[in-house]
Formats: structure tokens, sequence, C-alpha cells
């Protein structure tokens, strides 16, 4: 059955790229407009875009993707929006990093994968503006196939009302596919997004899934577009109404820290880094997450 997902995969490919153009374009629209802070010292930021690519142990093409990072923004000091689409096979380790199927019946026999996704991480100038993160993916194997990802909001300093709006943003994107969606996938961005060692989340959640594969791909298809079209109207308005705070020392020393704790919980805990690292994919694009500064007391 997962043979014949050739036009789907294609599909989904095709999908993260254009959520990427869209998220490149409107960040780099907020760079244009920002009259605040660092506006009449600095130029608006642009992304980097590199292409990425992997080669399979015996040297045959085995997928890459791009990698485009912004650096020293005006209101972005460090953000990355990367896509990627990898195939190959997957060795022991990679089997063991794989975030949800662990142990398909046939994967030792026949270990072939087919891997796409859009991950982001975006660090803020201002401490009062949040971080996030955000991803979307597919994942395919001669035995299974399945979809994954969410966003997450990462703020130092925390709003209420933002946090409010970035979860009402999410639920409505959410709710055309049942009641119930919303409330699940927040609860396990809760679990997930969690930081064992610190006792507490790394920010204020958001929503969260894994290994969704309903046998209806085209709804499962939908399900994880819509979490992808929540993520502008969810983030946006959020940069837009605390670019322009003014902040202190005190502001900026408790946004390193914060980014600490991001960075702690992305080498230690997260399983998609763990994944890329082991499936041989560019390590500069892996780690593309890790803030530019942090600080640790």
């Amino acid at each position: 059955m997962t043979e014949e997902l050739v036009t789907e995969r294609e599909r989904a490919s095709a999908w993260f790229k254009e959520l990427r153009d869209q998220i490149v374009a409107a960040f780099e629209g907020l760079e244009d407009s920002h009259t605040g802070p660092l506006s009449d010292s600095m130029p608006a930021g642009r992304f980097e875009v590199t292409p990425t690519s992997r080669t399979a142990d015996d040297g045959s093409d085995a997928g890459g993707g791009l990698m485009s990072v912004m650096r020293g923004g005006r209101v972005f000091e460090k953000v990355g929006v990367n896509i990627s689409t990898v195939y190959g096979t997957l060795g022991e380790r990679a089997q063991m990093a794989m975030a949800a199927r662990k142990g398909i019946p046939g994967m030792k026999e026949d270990p072939r994968f087919w891997a796409s996704g859009i991950s982001l991480v975006a660090h803020m100038q201002n401490p009062h503006a949040p971080a996030v993160h955000m991803n979307t993916r597919m994942f395919w194997t001669p035995h299974a196939w399945w979809f994954g990802g969410g966003s997450d909001l990462n703020p130092c300093i925390e709003y209420a009302e933002d946090t409010q709006h970035f979860h009402d943003t999410q639920k409505a994107h959410l709710d055309p596919h049942g009641a119930d969606w919303y409330p699940k996938l927040k609860a396990w961005a809760d679990e997930y997004f969690y930081v064992p060692h610190r006792k507490r989340a790394r920010g204020v959640g958001g929503i969260f899934m894994d290994d969704q594969c309903s046998g209806d791909w085209e709804s499962d298809f939908t399900l994880t577009q819509d979490i992808g079209k929540a993520f502008l109207p969810a983030y946006l308005p959020l940069v837009e109404k605390r670019r322009d705070t003014e902040w202190t020392d005190a502001d900026k020393d408790t946004q390193l820290v914060h980014r600490g704790l991001y960075a702690e919980y992305n080498l230690v805990y997260d399983r998609g880094t763990k994944f890329g690292l082991e499936t041989g994919h560019d390590a500069n694009a892996v780690l593309m997450s890790l803030p530019p500064l942090a600080k640790w007391v």
C-alpha cells in the first residue's frame, strides 16, 4: 500500500516548500516595515539561502534541501527556515532515533525511508518579542507512513494575552477537523516540550503531534497543512506588537538565560535533532535551531 504514495510524497514536499516561501517573505516584510529599536543603525535583514545535501554510504545521492538563515536582522537576531526531502536506508541507530515508529515490522529487512518537512526556529533581537519554533513533516517507509509536527511559543518575558492569541489561533485552525484535536495536540505539546532536568516547560506551549496516520492520507495531509497555515497568523501579530518595545540590560540578560534553556532542550531531548544527525544530514542545518548567544548562570 505505501509503495503507491509517490504522488502524495511529491505533494507533501511541494507544500513544505510553499510554506517556507510564505514564511520567508513574511519575515523579510517584518524587517522592512520595522521602525523601532535598531531600525536607524541596521539594515533590514535578509535570508541567506544555502542548498544542503546528503550522500549515502555508497556515495549515491540521498536528498537534501534548502537552509535559509537570517542573522543580525533588525527584528530577528537569528532565524532559520529549513526544508528538506531526504531518502535512503535507515541504520540501526537512526531507527532508534525515529520520533515515534520504533520496531516497525519489516524495517530491519527493508530499511528504506523517505522524509520531507519544514523546520523553523526564530530568536529575536527584542527580549519582549517571543522566540518561536515550528515544524511539520511527512515520513514514509515501505511498511508505514505518518505525519508530525506543530509549533510552540518560547517567550523569555511572558505576556498572557500573547499566549492566548497564539493558542486561540491554533485552535481555530484545528477545530474544523474536530473539537478534540486542539486539546489533544496542546496536551501533547505540553508533554513533549518539557525539560525534565529543569522540571519546567521550555515555553508557553502550542500544539504538537507525531505518528499521525489515520489511514486516510488526504485527511492527515490537510490536518498537517492547517497546522502550518496557523503559524503566521498566530505569530506575526505578536512580533508586530512587541518589536518596538524598549528593553533594558536586565531584559536582555533574561533573554540570554532563557536561550540557555532552549539550547539544553534541543541538544539533549529533541528527537528531530537526534534523527537529523543520525541520518547524516547537514549538521549546520540540523543545529540551525541553536541561538546565536546564550547564557548560563
